[in-house]
């Protein structure tokens, strides 16, 4: 059974950081790009940040930019984010995702429909 698993999730104060961790089960990402989405009640999910299969190449949304940080450790099959300077409006459910199509070695694609695999979401909460 394939599964992606985040974890990290928590409260924090605003300006405060948290390290989401996503690991994948059941087969390899590592050839894949990963991303990571969020969201909130009453809202769409949205894109947060993206990554090619060896790292070379991320995008990010404009709303995390400078102050998020995602990575991967291919030996792990696991992709993280790093969160730093969290603000109140950063507060969501996070999901990772794999997408399994290969477009290119720099492929980090942003749409959440091209994604194929999904975790179960990992809260985070940010007060003010």
């Amino acid at each position: 059974q394939v599964q992606l698993v985040e974890s990290g999730g928590g409260s924090v104060q605003a300006g405060g950081s948290l390290r989401l961790s996503c690991v994948g089960s059941g087969r390899t990402f590592a050839s894949h790009a990963m991303g990571w989405f969020r969201q909130s009640p009453g809202k769409d999910r949205e894109f947060v940040a993206a990554i090619n299969w060896n790292g070379a190449n991320t995008n990010y949304a404009d709303s995390v930019k400078g102050r998020f940080t995602m990575s991967r450790d291919n030996a792990k099959n696991t992709v993280y984010l790093e969160m730093n300077n969290l603000k109140p409006e950063d507060t969501a459910v996070y999901y990772c995702a794999a997408e399994l199509d290969y477009n290119g070695p720099y492929y980090a694609p942003i749409e959440a429909s091209v994604y194929d695999y999904w975790g179960q979401g990992t809260q985070v909460t940010v007060s003010s």
